[in-house]
């Protein structure tokens, strides 16, 4: 089994020599459990754990190599090096041996090491190779939750990435401790949460987030009124990349309060996003969507435009149909609001001013031509002609 893992991890195609590694480097954590999996990348990311002096081994790697060197964790003695796009950190071993390193993880299955070297040898002293077998998640100790509660999130997220369950004893432990999870910063919270959501079989680990209350501190407490609704299972009319743009908005929609993603510090854009799909949930499941006004349809359109999909994915299966085809026609002008003559040329031939006006002008135009009522630049500067005589005192 070492001998397999080894050649499938192929540390000669690594970007550093492993001969200039300390003696008792061994690798750790996701690179080895993927390996055991059959499962890895061509650029897997690499933790190495050391006996000692992690960040200084860093630097000289960094130093020769010509790599980018960053520090995680200079107590813990932590540090990153990103080169020829590797991702590889090194960790000083916790402990005295690497048995006790191992004993201090979060699951069996990412407490396996792989020691470098002329004979290479598997370290598994918590049993992590018989969950693998198993498909099962077993925390190593219940303590190890406790000291850094996000592991109980990166449990979910590995479920949703190795399809595997929860051993009822570690779902008890993150049950009870859920509460825990506002202890750590925001950023590494969230950075789990986007992972998760961008899962394309995540689906069940969603709902699972909800039941524990892992999220309660920043928790869509609307659920009645955003049950989320993704037809997905049993269709495919939304391709892969457009499931890319709509699973993780809708996801993050239906897990997070407003609020909550400022909290998480989200970006703001997919705070905005999120606040401008909630809006429209809520509208089409309030009113329905086929007895929309102008005002509204055109309205849902221009703030949803670039991510309709998140909610077309949400309707039932016989409106995502008709709505994807028009979303995916770019010249459909309400699916694809755009003015059917730009600024300067209204400013040329009408002799506008700069302004809000123009603006407003410009918003009426792409309504008109969203709901076919302009087909020529005629009709176009006939309407703005018209509409500026009078509208334009009243704004």
């Amino acid at each position: 089994m070492a001998k397999a893992l080894w050649e499938r991890l192929n540390p000669d195609n690594w970007p550093l020599p492993i001969d200039q590694l300390p003696v008792g480097t061994a690798v750790v954590g996701g690179a080895v459990r993927d390996g055991l999996l059959n499962r890895l990348p061509a650029q897997p990311d690499l933790d190495l754990v050391v006996p000692n002096d992690a960040i200084k081994i860093s630097q000289n790697f960094a130093k020769n190599l010509g790599a980018t060197f960053v520090a995680l964790d200079v107590e813990r003695d932590m540090a990153r090096l990103v080169f020829k796009g590797w991702t590889i950190d090194f960790a000083r071993q916790i402990g005295c041996d690497l048995e006790e390193d191992l004993w201090r993880r979060d699951f069996r299955l990412n407490s396996i090491a792989l020691m470098l070297g002329s004979s290479p040898k598997i370290v598994d002293p918590t049993g992590g190779i018989e969950d693998l077998k198993r498909k099962c998640l077993v925390a190593v100790r219940e303590r190890n939750l406790i000291e850094d509660p996000l592991r109980s999130l990166r449990g979910l997220r590995l479920m949703a990435e190795l399809d595997f369950s929860f051993d009822p004893q570690t779902r008890t432990f993150i049950n009870t401790h859920s509460n825990l999870l506002q202890r750590v910063s925001p950023e590494r919270i969230q950075s789990e949460l986007q992972r998760i959501v961008c899962l394309k079989d995540a689906d069940k680990v969603v709902e699972l987030l909800r039941d524990i209350g892992l999220l309660q501190f920043w928790c869509n407490k609307d659920v009645a009124s955003e049950k989320i609704n993704l037809y997905l299972n049993n269709q495919t009319i939304l391709n892969s990349q457009e499931l890319l743009l709509a699973l993780p908005l809708a996801r993050l929609t239906y897990l997070l309060s407003d609020s909550g993603l400022v909290k998480l510090r989200f970006s703001r854009k997919q705070c905005q996003r999120c606040q401008s799909l909630r809006k429209w949930q809520k509208h089409i499941e309030n009113n329905g969507f086929k007895g929309m006004n102008e005002v509204d349809r055109f309205q849902m359109h221009s703030e949803l435009e670039d991510f309709l999909p998140a909610l077309i994915c949400q309707l039932p299966a016989e409106d995502q149909e008709v709505w994807i085809n028009r979303w995916r026609d770019l010249s459909d002008p309400l699916f694809h609001p755009s003015s059917p003559v730009d600024g300067n040329t209204l400013r040329e031939i009408l002799d506008l001013p700069e302004g809000p006006k123009l603006g407003a002008l410009i918003h009426h135009l792409s309504h008109e031509r969203a709901f076919g009522r302009l087909s020529n630049l005629d009709q176009t500067i006939q309407e703005a002609r018209y509409w500026w005589k009078h509208n334009s005192t009243l704004l």
